[in-house]
């Protein structure tokens, strides 16, 4: 078993750095209770076309992405999000260890394909007035009932119509009008394929930007379940910054002593260790487990006759303690009776006792002989024999 207790001391002592990751918080986290968003907070504030606001207002806000304009959601707004999405994961393997992560994102990508292909992804709307709508164009064929009124637009601003679809672009007025007229109602995939130019550059372009835009509504989409798995820390957050701010200068040093004497008392109740048991403690102080407890017959009691009715714990100790008391004189015989070794205390001693008794015996003849015999009165033997009693 040392062996095992050397082993569990090296890993305590050398630690690796995952396991040191997982329970390193920041003094604004407070050991798991809020969350610290000020790095995602300053790259947001700086993001092109965003408004400015204030900390509280982002802790409440930083997940309602269908209020950013699609327009203003490029590359710099892609790498926010990812650096969201990546504090929030961390975070939520410090806090919540056994939530299976893999299991939650698949659960939001199959909800999140289906919303997609349907159109009905929060902040992602999808467009269905026709060809033009869908991919960008900036004329509108509803408000014309036939290909003679898109002629009256002229030349140039039909080229501009025809060039934003990718479609084949010259010919006659007559000739464009008609084939943009052509495209009323319908999507890019249904139109003619000779109507196109020969590049096709409005369908290649159309998907890439669709692509973009459905990979950042994903991470749109990931985001919005990790802020609910941290619903608690993030009103607890905004409720502890309100607390901090509302504070004065005195108030925040108080409650930094109240911290510090906190802790204090929680390391002076960490120093007694909880044993309800009464187990005996291991190599670090604590109380051992149970199971090795009971391994080492450490709940069996042994007394022993020999040693006053004395009381050893497990058969090892008890066997031990023969090699080391006064049980040695008797290794054979474990039924001798106190009142034996008694006897054998007295016999031991009476000699000593003998002697001092007969030497007292004489000593007292001694000063009778003197007091009948030489007549001296008492107050001289007292004398002598508080003299005598000094030395």
């Amino acid at each position: 078993m040392s062996v095992e207790f050397e082993e569990l001391a090296k890993l305590r002592e050398n630690t690796s750095e995952e396991m040191q990751d997982m329970v390193d918080f920041t003094d604004e986290e407070g050991y798991g209770k809020y969350l610290d968003m000020h790095e995602c907070y300053e790259k947001f504030i700086n993001l092109k076309g965003i408004d400015k606001i204030d900390y509280i207002t982002y802790l409440s806000t930083f997940d309602q992405f269908f209020d950013i304009p699609k327009d203003k959601k490029g590359g710099a707004y892609k790498d926010y999000l990812l650096m969201l999405l990546e504090y929030l994961e961390s975070y939520i393997y410090k806090v919540k260890p056994l939530l299976d992560m893999n299991e939650e994102m698949e659960s939001v990508m199959k909800d999140f394909e289906w919303h997609w292909s349907e159109g009905t992804f929060i902040g992602w709307p999808k467009e269905t007035t026709g060809a033009l709508t869908h991919a960008g164009a900036h004329l509108d064929l509803s408000a014309f009932s036939s290909w003679e009124e898109l002629a009256s637009l002229g030349l140039d601003r039909l080229k501009s119509a025809l060039m934003a679809l990718g479609l084949k672009c010259g010919g006659t007025l007559e000739q464009r009008a008609q084939r943009l007229f052509s495209t009323k109602g319908l999507q890019l995939e249904d139109l003619d394929p000779s109507l196109f130019a020969k590049s096709k550059p409005g369908k290649t372009g159309k998907n890439r930007d669709m692509e973009r835009q459905k990979g950042i509504a994903m991470l749109e989409a990931q985001c919005y379940r990790l802020t609910e798995v941290l619903s608690e820390q993030r009103l607890a957050t905004r409720e502890n910054v309100q607390r901090k701010q509302a504070r004065t200068g005195e108030e925040r040093e108080e409650s930094d002593d109240e911290n510090y004497e906190e802790e204090d008392s929680d390391d002076d109740e960490e120093d007694i260790p909880y044993n309800p048991k009464n187990l005996p403690l291991g190599w670090d102080g604590k109380p051992i487990p149970y199971w090795l407890y009971r391994l080492h017959g450490l709940n069996i009691s042994y007394t022993c006759e020999i040693c006053g009715n004395f009381t050893y714990r497990g058969p090892k100790a008890f066997q031990r303690h023969f090699a080391v008391s006064i049980s040695i004189y008797f290794p054979y015989n474990h039924e001798i009776s106190f009142t034996v070794l008694m006897f054998l205390y007295l016999s031991l001693f009476f000699p000593i006792y003998f002697l001092l008794l007969v030497s007292l015996f004489f000593f007292m003849l001694k000063y009778i002989y003197i007091l009948v015999h030489e007549k001296l009165n008492l107050e001289t033997f007292l004398l002598t024999w508080n003299s005598h009693a000094s030395l």
